[in-house]
C-alpha cells in the first residue's frame, strides 16, 4: 500500500502583484527546522520583471532572488517577508563589478551576479549551507522558451565584451554560455531569522564548473565518509550535460551524480572525483533525474535520496525516492528503488500557467514527530506544502529493488 501523501489545499505562497521582485513567480522553496523550537524556516526563489536594467531592443531582465518565511504551525501557515529580498543578485555589467568578497575575505568572480535560483539549505559538520543555482547575467521572461515556437531569452544581458574577452578564464567562458554554476553559501539562522539579511549569507564560491556543463541540484551529505582511503566530502548534482562525467557516453541524459573531494573548494576542479548514481530507467523519468533535496539517514549508513524525474513538456516534473547505502572505503550505491512516481501536479493550481509543464518539484523537507514536512515549487510560479509519513515512506521504498523491482517478503525483512 503506498504512502498517504496530505496537501495544503491552497498555495503557501504565491506571486505579490506590486512587489518587484516577487510579482511573476514564487517558487522551489528550501526549508529547515529551528534547532531551539519547532518554528520552520523557508527560502523562496522569486522573480519580477526589472524594467531599470532593460537594455533597448530586448525583453525585460528577470533576475532571480531569495525570499525569507517561516512557519510556527508544522508548515500549515507561512509568514512571509516581502520588504526586501533576503538575498539579491548584484546585477553588475562591467568586467569591474563581477566580483565578491568571498567568505574568506578574497575578492573572487561573482557567478551569482545575475540569477540566484533553487535554495537548498543542508548542515555539515555543524554548521549550516545552502546552495543555489546561479547565472551570471539574468534572461528575460526565460519561461519563453518553453513555449511553442520558442524564444530564446538567456543571453538578451550577456554584455558584448564577454564575446571578445579571453577563453582561457573558465569564469568567462560560464558568462558566455550563461549556465547556471551552484554556488555555495555559509547560512546563519539566528541572523536570517531576525531579518539580517545583509550579514545572513556568506559567499564561499561555486562547486561545480559551469564551463563543463549547466549543473544543478546540487547539496552535500551532512557528514565526510570514506572514500578511496581518504574522509572526503559527499555531494550530489546533475550536469545537464553528462558526456564528461563517468559513463555520460552511455546514458546520455541528465542523470545523478555522487562527487567526493578532500576540500569543498575543490568541488568546481578536476580534483574531485565523481561517479554516477542513478540514471532515467522508467518511463516517468524518460528526459532527466536530479535529486531533489538533501538526503535524510533512514538506519545505519542508509539514506533516503528524494528525486524528481521529467518525461517531457507536457508530462512534467514529477517525484519518487531512493536509499541509498555506505560503502566501506567505497560511494555509497543505490539499493532501493520506487518505480512509481509518487507525487505529482494535481491540484488546479499546480497545472501550467505562463510555465507550459504541470509541476510539483521538492526541494526541502524536515521530520517533525515522524512527518516529513516537504515544500515545492508547483506550476514553476507557487508554492506548495505537502506531509506523508516517514516510516510509512521508508518501508514502501523498501518493498524494491535498485532497478525498482518488487522484491519477495523474505528480502525486505532481511
Amino acid at each position: 500500500m503506498k504512502p498517504q501523501f496530505r496537501y495544503l489545499d491552497k498555495p503557501a505562497l504565491e506571486p505579490v502583484p506590486g512587489c518587484a521582485w516577487a510579482d511573476k513567480m514564487v517558487l522551489n522553496p528550501a526549508i529547515v527546522k529551528d534547532p531551539d523550537s519547532d518554528t520552520i524556516h523557508m527560502l523562496f526563489r522569486a522573480t519580477g520583471p526589472w524594467p531599470q536594467k532593460r537594455r533597448e531592443g530586448s525583453h525585460d531582465p528577470y533576475p532571480i532572488f531569495l525570499g525569507y518565511a517561516k512557519s510556527d504551525d508544522l508548515g500549515k501557515t507561512w509568514d512571509a517577508d516581502f520588504s526586501k529580498p533576503a538575498l539579491a543578485p548584484v546585477l553588475g555589467y562591467e568586467e569591474h563589478e563581477l566580483y565578491i568578497t568571498d567568505i574568506h575575505g578574497n575578492r573572487v568572480r561573482n557567478y551569482a551576479n545575475g540569477c540566484i535560483e533553487d535554495p537548498r539549505i543542508f548542515p555539515v559538520e555543524g554548521e549550516l549551507y545552502v546552495t543555489v543555482a546561479c547565472r551570471v547575467f539574468p534572461p528575460g521572461p526565460y519561461w519563453l522558451s518553453d513555449q511553442d515556437p520558442p524564444v530564446e531569452t538567456r543571453y538578451e544581458y550577456v554584455p558584448d565584451w564577454i564575446s571578445l574577452a579571453s577563453d582561457e578564464d573558465p569564469f568567462i567562458r560560464t558568462a558566455r554560455s550563461n549556465d547556471t554554476v551552484t554556488v555555495l553559501y555559509k547560512l546563519d539562522l539566528q541572523k536570517l531569522k531576525h531579518g539580517n539579511y545583509e550579514e545572513a549569507f556568506d559567499y564561499i564560491g561555486p562547486l561545480t564548473e559551469g564551463d563543463v556543463s549547466d549543473n544543478r541540484d546540487v547539496f552535500l551529505f551532512p557528514e565526510k565518509m570514506k572514500i578511496g582511503g581518504k574522509h572526503q566530502y559527499l555531494m550530489l548534482h546533475r550536469p545537464m550535460n553528462v558526456l564528461p562525467f563517468p559513463e555520460g557516453e552511455r546514458i546520455k541524459k541528465p542523470s545523478i551524480y555522487l562527487a567526493a573531494a578532500e576540500a569543498i573548494e575543490d568541488f568546481a576542479s578536476p580534483k574531485a572525483e565523481h561517479r554516477l548514481l542513478a540514471s532515467p530507467i522508467f518511463d516517468w523519468e524518460e528526459n532527466r533525474v536530479g535529486a531533489s533535496w538533501p538526503p535524510v539517514k533512514v538506519g545505519e549508513g542508509e539514506w533516503l535520496v528524494p528525486y524528481h524525474g521529467k518525461k517531457n513538456v507536457e508530462f512534467g516534473y514529477t517525484q519518487s525516492f531512493m536509499i541509498i547505502k555506505e560503502q566501506d572505503n567505497d560511494y555509497p550505491v543505490l539499493i532501493h528503488r520506487c518505480p512509481d512516481r509518487l507525487m505529482y501536479a494535481e491540484r488546479e493550481w499546480e497545472m501550467p500557467s505562463d510555465y507550459p509543464t504541470p509541476c510539483l518539484f521538492t526541494t526541502g523537507g524536515v521530520i517533525l514527530n515522524g512527518e516529513l514536512i516537504m515544500s515545492y515549487g508547483a506550476a514553476d510560479q507557487k508554492v506548495g506544502i505537502a506531509w506523508v509519513n516517514l516510516e510509512e515512506l521508508v518501508n514502501h521504498i523498501r518493498q524494491y529493488d535498485k532497478e525498482g523491482k518488487q522484491l519477495h517478503q523474505g528480502s525486505i525483512l532481511n
